[in-house]
């Protein structure tokens, strides 16, 4: 959507699409440019690096587009408890993309995660 240039001329789109493909290669298209969309309309993100940006991005897609997340959210989970239940289905579809599965530890919030 963006086709904002970053003080290097490098256009941000390409930056942060190039740096998805490298962290999910197997990544359908069409989910791609849903990840990249949502990294350059976080606000939050709109500085990260390329590579911060487009992981964080797909982490938030992957948990609120592929798992319960939401679902345990309106049950009245908290964040933190509704991270936890969907972690392994979450690294699934990590996997699956072939991007690396993040451990317990790391399943905390980030930037992306408002909808």
């Amino acid at each position: 959507m963006s086709g904002r240039q970053d003080g290097n001329g490098i256009n941000r789109r390409a930056a942060v699409a190039a740096a998805l493909q490298r962290l999910a290669p197997r990544l359908p298209d069409f989910e791609a440019e849903a990840v990249v969309d949502k990294a350059l309309a976080s606000p939050g993100l709109r500085r990260a690096a390329p590579e911060n940006a487009a992981w964080l991005a797909l982490v938030a897609f992957a948990r609120h587009t592929f798992t319960d997340y939401d679902d345990l959210l309106e049950d009245g989970y908290d964040r933190d408890s509704a991270r936890h239940f969907v972690l392994d289905d979450l690294n699934a579809v990590l996997v699956d993309w072939g991007a690396r599965p993040i451990s317990e530890e790391l399943a905390e919030p980030e930037e992306s995660d408002d909808r």
